[in-house]
């Protein structure tokens, strides 16, 4: 029996879809979002503080996010909520020095992400790389905060979304957001580029904003799913998967 059995709990879906263990096909990859699939959190906001201790964040803008992971912790991401965390993140994050930033989450990394990690997303992870499979971290999170978390959890790339960068600073504007269609199109050439085979491809997420990149491969799993992504799942008999270990 797979890693997975042992970790994870599944949620009206029949066992036997589920336990069948992950391919071995050589030619496959990984998908995973990160933020309440892989982590508990908002990968962004949980530097809040941080960014705050070093002058980049007034005390209202540290408020007005932990008001923002809470929103994000108990109903997570749709549609209008991501819209909204992208303009306050951009119109936030204009005039930071990029070198700065990246030294904040260099410093904080282990501290800020590793305990809200899912204990069993961290299993999954390692079965899949076990299968002989790339695992590769797909997130509208920017990617000076990505990279990093993908370097940790041993990821072989990450896609997440570029801020603009001029003279050493943001700019507040995006070269690449990572988010619905745009992540699915960026697998798809990442597969092009790779030789992954799609169809023998996994994805994991939590969001129905995800549901471009799950249609995207033959193996498409659901993660402590919002509402409209969990009856989507039913539909298609996609496995849910339920993670709570921290």
């Amino acid at each position: 029996m797979p890693c997975l059995a042992l970790c994870c709990r599944i949620v009206g879906t029949p066992v036997e879809a589920v336990w069948r263990p992950i391919s071995q096909f050589p030619g496959a990859a990984a998908f995973f979002d990160l933020d309440k699939t892989i982590i508990s959190k908002s990968s962004t906001l949980a530097f809040g503080p941080s960014f705050y201790r070093d002058g980049l964040l007034s005390r209202t803008d540290v408020i007005r996010g932990g008001l923002a992971q809470l929103r994000f912790r108990a109903g997570g991401a749709n549609h209008r909520r991501m819209e909204k965390i992208r303009e306050q993140v951009s119109q936030t994050c204009r005039g930071w020095p990029a070198d700065r930033v990246t030294g904040i989450v260099t410093r904080n990394l282990e501290r800020l992400i590793l305990p809200c990690v899912y204990a069993e997303a961290r299993a999954l992870l390692s079965e899949h790389r076990g299968a002989g499979q790339d695992v590769i971290i797909v997130s509208t999170s920017g990617q000076e905060v990505v990279a990093p978390i993908g370097a940790m959890l041993g990821a072989e790339a990450v896609i997440a979304t570029r801020m603009r960068i001029a003279d050493g600073r943001y700019t507040g504007e995006m070269e690449f957001y990572a988010y619905g269609e745009a992540k699915a199109v960026q697998v798809r050439e990442l597969a092009a580029e790779r030789g992954y085979s799609l169809p023998h491809c996994y994805a994991y997420s939590d969001s129905v904003t995800d549901l471009p990149m799950l249609e995207l491969v033959g193996h498409p799993r659901v993660v402590n799913p919002d509402r409209a992504l969990r009856r989507i799942a039913a539909q298609r008999g996609w496995p849910v998967l339920s993670f709570s270990g921290v």
